[in-house]
Order: structure tokens, then sequence, then C-alpha cells
């Protein structure tokens, strides 16, 4: 590890930021406040550095989710977390793994900032309620309660079972498999009764504006993508800690796709199309607890 604490703590201080804000830009921009303030900061006076700096970022992020908030209200369609090329480390790390997945940064998205906040602090990243209290400016208390409220929220939403990589990876590809085929069959065999598919084209690419849900609408819709683009390249990286899928037509990178995967069958899709959202998928993201 390097010498400067912010360099130290550099991979963290971004997975904070970008747990609390879902996109991987506004991860850069609150990470780049914070060395501003670090760069400032008199270091004799920070006894704890690592407990200082994620204090800086999170109010950073608390001011921003603030801000995107409303902007995320008049977006077009559907809004998706920014996906993030990840390394075997994070899917080894089950509670990184899923903390990062796209469906939970979308169950998330469902928390108010402070309980967002609270949530991924604790939860995560086991920082204590005190220093919570200080970074969010609410007393320990107040935290401890935001923290109980907020992990029902979550817990009432969340995928209820957390796959092996093994076993994530057999079920994309026999979707995958069904899909290039265009084996209706197929992926009716694959998809869960009450499967649903989200779809975040921010206006810019063709995408529902309404999630897609039941298994023979889904597998319906998605066959019929497989005859309007038969040799479609589609590739399997890890995409926030699972396999998900990288569609390539005409050599162009234009959709990923991330998967929840319950009971042997895939039960959700999130396919992002925005081309805003898909630059970092092709440089592993730094990723640490």
């Amino acid at each position: 590890m390097s010498g400067d604490p912010f360099t130290a703590h550099r991979s963290l201080l971004f997975t904070v930021a970008y747990e609390m804000l879902g996109s991987a830009a506004d991860a850069d921009d609150v990470v780049q406040e914070a060395w501003l303030r670090w760069a400032g900061a008199d270091r004799d006076a920070v006894r704890d550095p690592r407990a200082y700096l994620v204090r800086v970022v999170t109010r950073q992020a608390l001011n921003r989710l603030r801000t995107v908030s409303r902007r995320r209200e008049e977006y077009v369609g559907q809004w998706l977390p920014e996906p993030l090329l990840t390394s075997p480390d994070v899917a080894e790390d089950v509670e990184l793994a899923e903390s990062v997945s796209i469906a939970m940064l979308t169950v998330l998205e469902t928390l108010g900032p402070t309980e967002r906040a609270v949530l991924v602090l604790h939860e995560v990243f086991d920082v204590p309620y005190d220093e919570i209290a200080e970074a969010v400016g609410r007393s320990t208390p107040a935290v401890r309660q935001i923290a109980h409220r907020a992990r029902q929220h979550v817990a009432a939403r969340r995928p209820r079972m957390v796959v092996s990589p093994a076993e994530q990876r057999e079920v994309v590809e026999r979707f995958l498999a069904a899909l290039t085929a265009g084996d209706l069959q197929g992926l009716l065999d694959v998809l869960a009764p009450d499967v649903v598919v989200v779809a975040d084209g921010g206006g810019l690419a063709p995408a529902a504006l309404r999630p897609v849900s039941g298994r023979t609408r889904v597998a319906s819709a998605l066959s019929h993508f497989a005859r309007l683009a038969p040799g479609v390249p589609i590739t399997t990286p890890l995409v926030n800690g699972a396999v998900g899928a990288r569609i390539d037509p005409g050599g162009e990178f234009d959709t990923a796709v991330t998967f929840v995967v319950e009971d042997g069958l895939v039960s959700r899709l999130y396919a992002i199309r925005n081309p805003h959202k898909l630059g970092r998928l092709d440089e592993v993201a730094q990723l640490q607890r």
C-alpha cells in the first residue's frame, strides 16, 4: 500500500460512493471532491484517516444523491445503475458481490438518501454506528433506528437467495444458448414463471419503458430479438460481481445484461442500453471493502 492514506483507500472510497450513487461517473466526482478536501486537511488532526475519508465521501455522496434523485425522477423509462466490469475477487467475496449487484443497487434506489448511506456503511463496510452518525449528521440512536428500518425495507425486496458463481454461469449459459438459437421452449425452460425484465435505454436506445413480466411474455419478446439479430456476438464477462452478458451487434457494444438466478432459473434480467452507462465495461473496476 502507498504511504498516502488517500491512495491506500481510494478503491474503498470509490466503492462506498458507487454503492451510494449507483453511478461510476458520480462516484468518481465524489472521490475527486474528497481528494481536494484531504489535500487541504490538517493531517495532524486526523486520528483515523480511513474513518475521516469515509466520512468525507459519505457527506459528498449524500449531497450528490439528493441532487441526482430529482434528476432520476425525470429520466425516460426505467433508470438502472451503471454496470461495472469486475474481477473474480469480487465474485468470490459473496457479501461484496451481492452489495454491488445491479439487483441490490436497484433495491437501494428505493431508499431515501440517509437510509441508503446508513445501510451501505453499516452492512457492507462495517462502519460503527457512532461514526455513521457523525457522517450523516444524526444521533447514534437515530442511526440505529434508520438502519433497522432500511434492513427491513431491503429484506422485503432483495432476491431470495445467493447462488454460487458456478451455478450462475451454468444458468446464464443455458439462457444464452436458447436465446441465440431462437429456441422458445429452451427459453421457457430456463425462465422463472414470474420472471421480470427491466431495460434502461434512457431515451437514447430502444428499450421497454416499463418492466416486462411473466415467462410467456418475456420468452416471446426474447425470441423475437433472436430472429431480428441472428448471430450477434454475446460474451459473458463478470458484471457487478456475477456472470453477465455483453451484446455486441456489428462489433459495437450496445447492451449489458445482468441476471438474478433463483432455484436454477432466471428470475430477473436487467438490460442496460443507455450508451452513456456502458463505458466502464472495458476496464476492470477496483472495488474494495
